[in-house]
């Protein structure tokens, strides 16, 4: 039986970013497994020698690092469909949205440099990146559009996400339908691989997703799954009449070593629900962190390779993301070692209670995020499956 912890208190969360072992039989990887593919990758890698810094080894990319990226292992969704397990996350990537916490932060500004995501976007394509993960509340859409355009690589060799945000959610069918226009024309294509509900907005998220099915049958979208849910929030798509057929196939959610809730993704798992890891870097926040420094050294791999390791292995879709060229190529290389199991168990031992309230007080804060109801917990579940 699941362990449900309950949290009555809610957290006081200031402002704080809402948004995007070998896999076992039932993360069955397609076209290569990521056993065989860490076999060939080890088989062909040149390795250097062991007082070579990882940080020197990834700041250039041969042809076949690349190569290996382009042709990646997959995990099959549920109709078949081959989803990359790894791809290219464009939140703040040329941008930062109104209520971001960087942004809200500085009062609507960020000191830091920003390259445009046409820029970041070109980097990752030409590093052999071939899923963009994208939303409408993400704002950088068109430039997304841009990069893939003058790529030059083919639309049948792209894995494309977007999430439908909040404030459309609210609004309904019609916004939800014109906003998914917007996002084709952004990005220059007839339809999206995935399209995702990007948070469970309260009394409004069911009804949005059935509107994703209806466009599902339309061809404007290959695939629909959703974005932060619960378990509480599945079920209430299932008790609402969704098929077996039209259930999600992708949830994604938060998922490091340091925010691990493994009750929540098992139950995912038994759905056959592929899970998408957002934060898999956990935004640069834990590269200090000792375990990940001693794994790294073992390696030769820097602590943002053993977290990204770590997400595949468990059979994640890992979505890192960063605008400089050589952690994109960096970030990538995941697929040449192995972890352990015992350093997979001690991986997953990262999380603490303590990440279990700050999610949840995080959960509450942002289903209503940027609607009417926002600041209110209005419809908000406070009894949901936590860990």
């Amino acid at each position: 039986a699941q362990r449900k912890m309950k949290i009555i208190a809610t957290a006081m969360l200031g402002t704080i970013l809402c948004t995007a072992s070998l896999p076992k039989p039932s993360a069955a990887v397609s076209s290569r497994t990521i056993a065989s593919f860490v076999a060939s990758s080890i088989g062909r890698s040149t390795s250097s020698s062991p007082t070579t810094t990882s940080r020197n080894m990834m700041s250039t990319q041969t042809p076949e690092q690349k190569q290996s990226l382009i042709d990646c292992p997959t995990i099959p969704l549920r109709d078949g469909t081959s989803h990359p397990a790894i791809g290219f996350g464009t939140y703040k990537v040329g941008f930062i949205p109104a209520s971001a916490s960087s942004a809200v932060a500085s009062g609507g500004t960020t000191d830091e440099p920003q390259r445009t995501a046409e820029d970041c976007v070109t980097d990752a394509l030409n590093s052999g990146y071939r899923f963009l993960e994208c939303a409408e509340f993400y704002g950088n859409e068109q430039e997304v559009g841009k990069a893939i355009k003058a790529s030059g690589v083919r639309r049948e060799d792209l894995f494309i996400c977007s999430k439908v945000w909040t404030t459309t959610i609210e609004k309904g069918d019609d916004a939800i339908r014109a906003q998914l226009e917007k996002t084709l024309s952004d990005l220059g294509t007839d339809y999206v691989d995935l399209y995702l509900i990007h948070w469970p907005v309260p009394g409004k998220h069911v009804d949005a997703y059935k509107t994703v099915l209806d466009l599902k049958k339309e061809g404007k979208v290959k695939n629909v799954g959703v974005s932060n849910y619960a378990v509480e929030d599945y079920k209430e798509l299932l008790s609402a009449g969704i098929t077996s057929e039209d259930k999600p196939v992708v949830n994604q959610i938060e998922i490091n070593p340091f925010l691990y809730r493994k009750n929540t993704i098992e139950y995912f798992k038994s759905e056959r629900v592929v899970m998408q890891s957002y934060r898999s870097l956990r935004d640069g926040k834990a590269m200090d962190n000792p375990t990940l420094i001693s794994l790294g050294e073992k390696y030769n791999k820097s602590p943002a390779q053993i977290l990204g390791r770590w997400c595949v292995q468990h059979g994640f879709v890992y979505v890192p993301k960063s605008v400089k060229i050589e952690r994109m190529v960096e970030n990538a290389q995941v697929f040449d070692f192995e972890l352990s199991e015992e350093e997979m168990a001690t991986l997953d031992a990262l999380t603490t209670s303590d990440a279990f309230e700050t999610f949840f007080g995080l959960y509450k804060k942002c289903v209503n995020r940027d609607t009417s109801k926002d600041g209110s917990m209005e419809g908000v579940k406070t009894d949901i499956t936590i860990d």
